[in-house]
């Protein structure tokens, strides 16, 4: 009131417990004086030091309990009031926790007041009944018989917070406005029996505002002991009389309370119209808490335009005005002095309650099933719900139902959002004016007659938020908007898929668990939108969720993670049973933990701020579990479920859609002649490098051929031809006397980056020796090193290993020395000599001086040169064969696609023993003539400015790097000051899709040293092929795409727009085809090229791919370098890479006269190896990743892993810190399901630090298979979201204690499903199964034998054909445990084979081939194929068709023209319980008869195949299912899991657990269908 009076605009402020809060209020409002007491500004201060929290600037504090009162002097005039426009803001929080102020005018007030004054004092008291009409005036104007009042003022008993909503609109306002005595209490009053009714006795209260918390606490009290309330004090006995009506604040009406609140409470202490007092009062606390319904006796209700009752038919619209007359004069504003009708109905005035059908209001529908006295008679009625009004609008309030989510006015009975707009309500928000014109100036839409098209309405209205109707005229709310939430349902009629929502109120579906799941403390629940439908969410506060210690500084308890597993279970049930929600999932937290909101003066959870904390993953909650199978319909099925993308189905159903399209390919630029610039020579008259380097000793034998730059960026000596040539001798000559090499020996080469390793490369070709170059060993991984190095001297039969000095330091040190030797002996491998050619003997002569010529025989195709050796980040081993054929074609196409010429030196850096680092360093500077200058690695790491002060320096114009280089350069900001104007072409090779961040960050840093933004080119390498395609010289910026997911995922390229798509996958492209190069697209599986418009396998022909993988026969890496197109030329033989990708046609301008350019560019997509398919879908795990890792800020950059294991997609995620991990797991499973339509299995966590990566930083995704798969690796928490075969998919929790392997509860469920929406369905059309849809409950596809125990046909974890006999977990044949020391490796050529980690995380290697390379058929099956080189552990591809294996046949060799055999969905394998006979474990689950394993069946069990053998004993077949056979679901790829054998040589201190090791690995992939007492172990 000081402030209304000062002309001030007052803040009121609830309570300062948010300092964050405080400080928005006042800057937003710009407080500049805050008024307050002693006792509350000594508490803040305390707080704020307390805290040490900055104290608010600019703002005056004064203390007005010290004020004292104000007398005004005699003589002294009253200042004038000065009113501004604005009373005060009132702030308060909306449901999703943001901070608004609503701003309420005095205008406004005086409204509101004038309603509420007119409300009061028409109220019947019901004393004096008088017949004489009370309109009627004497001749002066005044009423003859004037309403009955015994006094003009009331009093007002209130408890409500005085200083918001409606306890400052009764309790202060109203009081001020009319005069009124307000007495006040604390709410803590109501806790004290007897208490609240002896002061409305004392005070003879008019006027009660209250709530129904308090009003329910003080009702029951009574009901508890009358006699508290009745003698709380002598002599004075509770007696409401005076009460003529109890405001009660709140937004639904409570109308069984009210039965007791007027029957047991109000009668008993003497009111007569106990049942008329009760008025509850619909205010809006977050628009300024005013008053818009509360029952009254105004009348002129039939003016209102809307029928009030049901027998009327006076209107169809919603939309009503009222203005009812007043008989006390106050002003025009609520309609003057029109009479009350006599023959009004009771009814009018009475709090009416309906009976509803719940089914109906799931549609949003309104059926009354019973009004008025009735309601009470029939409220026990199954599928009803009794709702109470809360009366008429306000006088002068206009109100509509509106469809919240179409703004259309609603048809009469149905539920919409209440609309109001009224001169009682604020104009908006304080400085929010985009919520101000949603919320406050909302209009509505309605359909005219005669019109299609719905017309805004002209008039304005609030939104309240509130959900409700009108019945007879009046208000039913049944709840807040965001209190609502839905559902969509899907069925088919008549053939026809037919869809909509069914919505539920959160308040009902609490009432329906607190009432029936016991130990249940609090709930709530909300919708989240995921995948383009709507996943109800239901939270739970449990005693049994908390891990408060049970004595005070005692362990915290553990959590009973079954118990709350069947907690949510229930929870499920019940809701699914009573409501029919299939909900999504169920988290659970500790008693007052979840976010709150203060609601009609109760605390009480806030769903919107728990969806908001729920969309963060920041909920503390301590479980989780899923109901996927009933909740998710909106999964997509691809047009094959069965076959994948690739098959004949799929194929088709894309060409149909993508008719007339050309097929994939490109065009070919042949280069026969290549002519050297300087000698005018065709450098086709050379067959090899050697011959080459010759002549250019003759020519210009005193040229700078080599130079080395230092650390300092300092030259080094320089080399001319002519000393190259006697350096090289002299490397040769001591090889041949020294070492006694002889032709087709191996020599392995490690060397730092320097001369002494070009020149030993070129003296191994001048002996005809193999060399196999390979970097230095890392002492801090010797590890893998070590073992890496062992196996390739085992592998290839190395005879020596030539070194510089760095090197042989190195090896010389003790820590490497010593762990070699102990490898060695450990895996039986004799290591070579070890020869440093730093400094050989001194030659005077050349080359062919000393008689070293190249023989003829040696330059034949077929004859190995060189062997490149590749690692994966795995540090898998692929081994690639180049002549020296290939040696010149690589040169060729260098030279000519990167137009190079001996003018501008070739700088040799980084991985200078393969690829493009190999070519650049050894191998270009003789082709071109040019002088090479080497920059060590090394240094390069210590100084990254020495690479581009080179490049600068020296005026290089084609370079190559790696972004991770780049990225070391850009970190440590290198070259920006340095002039890069002459760099034509910085090539950075990528091995898979190009990053696309790289090109941005490169441009921008070397921006500033001019480097043209065309000059930075990626180049695709592959290990066959080190340039496929490059961006060098296509003069334009990396040409981007937006690739449709959906579609991607079909096997389709689809560009969208971002801004319209923002779920799309941005590309860059990899550029054009080199030289000599022709690129086709062709699908895997069948070999057909792929059209335009979709993406296959890239194929390319050029005569610089590698001759083949070196030390192979296995026909499968045969054939990779065998690719023969169906439709295509027959005669052109392609390599096929393994990778995806697509060509795509553009058009760019180019060249000074920007003529426009046709190109045709290649776009790679990933390798094949890291794809894996779900329901006839593609998925990239790097995608998936990428989703993951950017979801929730507490996982690491690049700490995701996605990989198919026994047909479950399972989520490795690295994370920082472990605080409740079961609520980040639903923000991970729903990032999967909104951008990739796919519903993960199992989500594991390990810290920080447990997460495999490379020396490079690069994800090891093998090692991280075979660590979760062996449970080696250290996941401190695992969540299952989804059990492929149970009936409601949920497979098992696992908490894992630290440094105990983990346990957990176990379920077996029914058959699994592949159930999709069918709007998500094919775009292509469906397969001819798909066209009738029988979906049998969902739950089964249609169609597929039923076959117990059948794995899918295309998972590889049962492989068709018999395992090598040199691998021991896997070998069949008789051989099986002689041969248990050799392959147990990732860095052997199998790359699809795990190795065992033991216990230290240190991969247990075994030794390499002891029989040598070439030795016979067996090791041709050992040394398994390079298919594709994926990680193992990624996905690994359906083979195509022309590599398949087929079924063996008898003559022991692979039938590859065998089908496969056909899909089933069906049980899970599971560990039977020892008592159980096999048999009977076979029945148990449903095997029938008719499951006799066909001809050539692959996929049966042994205790199926009773026809060819005896069952074997139940370890062994626990075994078998831990070895041999995956669980069956729709999805392809995955990888083969090596188990581990018991009779490994080793490992003596595991030699204990071998045997349970197995059941381990079952229980962890979840094979186990039974319970926990199957497992001996656990008993």
């Amino acid at each position: 009131m000081g402030c209304f009076i000062a002309g001030v605009v007052a803040v009121p402020i609830t309570s300062v417990d948010d300092y964050q809060k405080l400080i928005l209020l006042l800057a937003t409002t710009q407080v500049h004086l805050a008024l307050t007491t002693d006792n509350n500004l000594k508490a803040f201060t305390r707080d704020i030091s307390q805290n040490r929290l900055k104290w608010p600037s600019g703002v005056e504090w004064w203390k007005t309990n010290e004020f004292g009162s104000y007398h005004p002097k005699k003589h002294d005039d009253m200042p004038a009031l000065q009113v501004p426009e604005v009373a005060y803001i009132e702030f308060s929080r909306a449901p999703t926790g943001d901070l608004r102020g609503v701003v309420l005018s005095h205008r406004t007030i005086m409204h509101q007041m004038a309603c509420i004054s007119a409300i009061v004092t028409t109220v019947p008291t019901g004393s004096e009944a008088d017949t004489f009409n009370r309109n009627l005036r004497d001749k002066d104007g005044n009423f003859i018989a004037p309403l009955p009042r015994s006094s003009p003022t009331e009093v007002i008993l209130s408890y409500l917070d005085p200083r918001e909503s409606a306890g400052m609109i009764l309790g202060v306002l109203y009081a001020v406005y009319g005069g009124h005595t307000t007495v006040w209490l604390e709410p803590k009053t109501m806790e004290t029996p007897g208490l609240y009714a002896h002061l409305l006795t004392k005070y003879k209260t008019t006027t009660m505002v209250a709530d129904y918390p308090g009003l329910k606490r003080a009702a029951y009290n009574y009901q508890q002991d009358p006699m508290a309330t009745r003698n709380f004090k002598k002599n004075m006995e509770p007696n409401f009389s005076s009460v003529k009506i109890c405001f009660i604040d709140t937004l639904t009406v409570d109308t069984e309370f009210h039965d007791i609140l007027g029957d047991r409470w109000l009668r008993p202490m003497r009111n007569p119209r106990a049942r008329e007092l009760i008025a509850p009062i619909l205010c809006l606390p977050e628009h300024g808490g005013m008053i818009i319904a509360v029952r009254d006796w105004l009348g002129g209700e039939e003016r209102m335009g809307c029928p009030l009752s049901m027998e009327e038919e006076d209107s169809e619209e919603e939309e009503k005005t009222e203005e009812p007359a007043a008989v006390n004069g106050y002003s025009s504003l609520i309609g003057g002095g029109t009479t009350k009708k006599k023959d009004q109905k009771k009814s009018r005035t009475e709090l009416t309650e309906v009976l509803l059908d719940k089914e109906a209001l799931k549609m949003n529908e309104v059926v009354v099933v019973a009004i008025g006295e009735e309601v009470k008679k029939r409220a026990n009625e199954p599928g009803t719900m009794r709702v109470g009004a809360f009366g008429y609008p306000i006088p002068d309030a206009t109100l509509a139902i509106v469809d919240p989510e179409t703004n259309l006015l609603c048809s009469p009975y149905s539920i919409g959002e209440i609309w109001v707009d009224s001169p009682s309500l604020s104009g908006g928000f304080w400085q929010l004016q985009k919520h101000t014109e949603t919320i406050f100036h909302a209009r509505p839409y309605r359909f005219v007659d005669g019109s299609p098209t719905p017309q805004l309405l002209e008039l304005e209205f609030l939104r309240t938020g509130l959900l409700g109707c009108i019945v007879d005229g009046k208000i039913f709310v049944l709840g807040l908007y965001e209190d609502r939430i839905r559902q969509r349902v899907e069925w088919v009629e008549h053939g026809v898929l037919e869809a909509e929502h069914r919505y539920f109120f959160v308040q009902h579906l609490v009432s329906s668990i607190m009432k029936t799941v016991p130990k249940i403390y609090d709930s709530s629940a909300f919708d989240a939108h995921v995948n383009g439908e709507y996943l109800p969410i239901i939270l739970i506060e449990t005693q049994a969720a908390s891990t408060a210690p049970t004595n005070p500084g005692g362990p915290p308890q553990q959590l009973d993670i079954p118990f709350l597993d069947s907690l949510s279970e229930r929870c499920m049930e019940v809701l699914y049973q009573e409501h029919h929600l299939r909900v999504y999932c169920v988290m659970i937290t500790a008693p007052n933990t979840l976010p709150r909101v203060v609601k009609n003066g109760r605390r009480e959870i806030g769903n919107m701020l728990c969806r908001k904390e729920f969309d963060n993953g920041s909920l503390p909650c301590v479980h989780v579990k899923f109901g996927i199978e009933r909740a998710v319909q909106n999964i997509a099925l691809g047009d094959d479920p069965a076959g994948g993308i690739w098959s004949p189905v799929a194929s088709m159903a894309r060409q149909s859609y993508l008719l007339l399209q050309d097929k994939q390919y490109s065009g070919v630029d042949h280069r026969e002649v290549v002519i050297d610039d300087r000698t005018s020579t065709p450098l086709n008259n050379f067959s090899n490098i050697h011959d080459l380097m010759q002549w250019r000793v003759s020519r210009q034998p005193e040229e700078l051929s080599y130079c080395t730059i230092d650390v300092r960026g300092k030259e080094g000596k320089g080399i001319n031809w002519k000393k190259f040539d006697l350096k090289v001798a002299g490397v040769a000559m001591y090889l041949k006397n020294k070492v006694k090499v002889k032709t087709g020996d191996h020599i392995l080469l490690m060397y730092t980056h320097s001369e002494d390793f070009v020149f030993a490369v070129h003296a191994c070709f001048i002996l005809g020796v193999v060399a196999i170059p390979m970097a230095p060993l890392d002492q801090n991984r010797l590890n893998e090193d070590a073992p890496a190095l062992l196996h390739i001297i085992a592998d290839f039969r190395i005879k020596a290993i030539l070194v510089n000095s760095e090197v042989e330091h190195l090896l010389k040190m003790k820590q490497v020395s010593q762990h070699l030797k102990q490898s060695a002996v450990i895996l039986k491998v004799n290591m070579p000599s070890t020869f440093n050619t730093t400094k050989p003997p001194k030659q005077s002569n050349g080359c062919r001086d000393l008689g070293l010529k190249m023989n003829p025989q040696w330059v034949q195709p077929g004859f190995p040169v060189l062997v490149w050796t590749f690692w994966t980040p795995d540090q898998r081993r692929i081994a690639v064969q180049l002549g020296h054929n290939t040696i010149m074609a690589l040169c060729k196409v260098q030279k000519e696609t990167c137009q190079m010429t001996s003018t501008r030196p070739i700088l040799g850096c980084v991985r200078s023993t393969i690829g493009l680092g190999f070519i650049h360093t050894c191998l270009m500077g003789i082709f071109l003539a040019a002088p090479t200058y080497l920059v060590s690695p090394v240094d390069f790491a210590q100084n990254p400015n020495i690479l581009f002060q080179t490049l600068s320096r020296y005026k290089i114009k084609d370079a190559y790097a790696t972004s991770q280089m780049l990225d070391h350069a850009i970190a440590h900001g290198a070259g920006k000051t340095l002039a890069l104007h002459e760099l034509k072409n910085l090539m950075i090779a990528t091995d898979s899709r190009p990053r696309t961040d790289v090109y941005q960050r490169v441009r921008v840093q070397f921006a500033p040293a001019n480097l043209d933004k065309t000059a930075i080119n990626t180049v695709y390498s592959h290990v066959l092929n080190p340039m496929v395609a490059s961006r060098s010289y296509m003069c334009i910026e990396p040409i981007e795409l937006h690739l449709d997911l959906n579609a991607l995922r079909r096997g389709l390229i689809m560009p969208v727009d971002p801004d319209t798509e923002p779920q799309c996958l941005l590309v860059q492209d990899s550029g054009m085809v080199p030289v000599s190069t022709q690129i086709a697209i062709v699908n895997p599986e069948t070999n057909h090229l792929c059209l335009v418009g979709e993406y296959g396998e890239i194929w390319v022909q050029s005569e610089a791919s590698a001759h083949s993988f070196y030390g192979s026969r296995e026909a499968l890496d045969a054939e990779r370098f065998n690719g023969r197109t169906v439709d295509g030329d027959p005669n052109v033989r392609y390599v096929r890479t393994g990778d995806l990708g697509f060509l795509h046609n553009v058009t760019r301008p180019i060249g000074p006269n920007s003529a426009p350019v046709d190109m045709q560019v290649l776009f790679v997509l990933g390798s094949i190896g890291d794809t894996f398919e779900v329901n006839g879908l593609n998925h990239f795990a790097m995608d998936i990743e990428r989703s993951v890792e950017k979801c929730h800020r507490n996982i690491l950059p690049g700490g995701c892993a996605v990989f198919q294991a026994g047909g479950l997609v399972v989520v490795v995620v690295e994370i920082f810190r472990r605080n409740f991990l079961a609520s980040m797991v639903p923000v991970i499973v729903n990032s999967i399901l909104n951008e990739h339509q796919l519903v993960i299995d199992i989500v594991a966590f390990v810290i920080k630090g447990d997460f495999h990566r490379s020396r490079l930083g690069e994800k090891q995704r093998g090692k991280i298979l075979a660590g979760w798969v062996t449970r080696k690796m250290r996941t401190i928490a695992q969540y299952s979201i989804r059990d492929p075969n149970g009936e409601d998919n949920q497979i098992a929790e696992v908490a894992e204690p630290v440094g105990r392997l983990s346990t957990g509860t176990y379920r077996n469920s029914g058959p699994g499903s592949i159930k999709g929406s069918l709007r998500a369905g094919s775009m292509l059309g469906m397969p001819p199964q798909m066209q009738q849809p029988h979906f049998m409950g969902g739950q089964e596809y249609p169609a597929q034998p039923h076959m117990s125990f059948a794995p899918a046909a295309s998972v590889s974890e049962a492989p068709g054909q018999a395992y090598p006999a040199s691998i021991p977990e896997l070998a069949t044949g008789p051989n099986h445990g002689l041969r248990e020391e050799n392959d147990e490796t990732p860095t052997e050529a199998r790359m699809e084979f795990m190795p065992y980690t033991d216990g230290g995380g240190v991969d247990n290697y075994q030794a390499g081939d002891r029989d040598g390379l070439y030795h016979g058929a067996e090791t041709e099956a050992a040394i398994y194929h390079q298919q594709y080189g994926q990680a193992y552990g990624a996905p690994s591809p359906p083979l195509p068709t022309v590599l398949r294996p087929g079924v063996p046949t008898t003559d022991g060799h692979h039938d590859h023209r065998s089908a496969e055999p056909h899909p089933f969905y069906t049980d899970k394998p599971f560990i039977a319980p020892p008592t159980m006979r096999h048999d009977e474990a076979r029945y148990e689950l449903g095997g029938d008869n008719e499951n006799t394993p066909q001809p050539g069946d692959r996929w049966s069990l042994p205790s199926q195949q009773q026809a060819q053998q005896p069952p074997l004993p139940l370890p062994q077949v626990q075994q078998q299912h831990a070895q041999q056979h995956a669980p069956p679901q729709q999805a392809r790829g995955g990888l083969r899991v090596a188990n581990r054998n018991s009779d490994d040589e080793d490992d003596d201190d595991d030699d204990d657990d071998n045997g349970e090791w197995a059941q381990e690995a079952i229980m962890h992939m979840n094979f186990a269908g039974a319970g926990p007492e199957a497992l001996g172990r656990l008993n």
